[in-house]
C-alpha cells in the first residue's frame, strides 16, 4: 500500500511540473523552466527605467513563478512588496490581452505606467499599444477576466 502511494505521489508531482504555472486562478508567462519575464529583473523596471537581464543566482520564487533579479536590493525590494512589481496581466502582452489573446513578450518592450509594468509582444506591437495607452489598458482590464486562466494561444 505504501509504494502505491509514493507512486501516486510521484504522478501527481510529475503531472504538476507539467501544468503551466497558475497563480490562483491566473496563469503566469513563464518559459518552460518557470522563469518569468525571459530572466529580467522586475524591480529594474521601476528603479532604472529599463530592461536589466537578472542573475540566476539572485532569484526568488512566488506564486509558482522564478523571477531573477539584477542585485539583491532589487530582490529585497520584491521580497518587501512583490505585488508593486509583478508585471499585469501575468507577464502577457498588455496589446494582446487588449484584444483578447495572451500573447508572449519581448521583455524590452515594455512601459511603467501609474506605477505597473506593461510588457508587449516587441516593439512593432508596443506602438500601437502606445498609440492608446488609456484605451488599451481599458480594454486589456476587462478582458482579463475571461483570460486569465485559459492557457496561451
Amino acid at each position: 500500500m505504501k509504494a502505491k502511494h509514493l507512486a501516486g505521489a510521484a504522478l501527481l508531482a510529475l503531472a504538476v511540473s507539467l501544468s503551466p504555472v497558475v497563480a490562483g486562478a491566473q496563469e503566469l508567462n513563464v518559459n518552460h523552466s518557470g522563469v518569468a519575464i525571459s530572466g529580467y529583473d522586475p524591480v529594474a523596471y521601476f528603479t532604472t527605467a529599463s530592461a536589466v537581464k537578472g542573475s540566476p543566482e539572485i532569484t526568488v520564487t512566488e506564486a509558482g513563478a522564478t523571477y531573477r533579479f539584477s542585485t539583491t536590493t532589487n530582490r529585497d525590494a520584491f521580497l518587501a512588496n512583490p505585488a508593486r512589481y509583478l508585471p499585469v496581466y501575468g507577464g502577457y502582452c498588455a496589446y494582446g490581452v487588449a484584444h483578447g489573446h495572451k500573447v508572449d513578450v519581448d521583455p524590452e518592450a515594455f512601459r511603467v505606467v501609474e506605477d505597473k509594468l506593461y510588457l508587449n509582444y516587441n516593439k512593432d506591437v508596443q506602438k500601437k499599444w502606445l498609440a492608446d495607452i488609456p484605451g488599451n489598458i481599458q480594454l486589456a482590464d476587462s478582458n482579463w477576466t475571461s483570460l486569465r486562466d485559459k492557457p496561451r494561444d
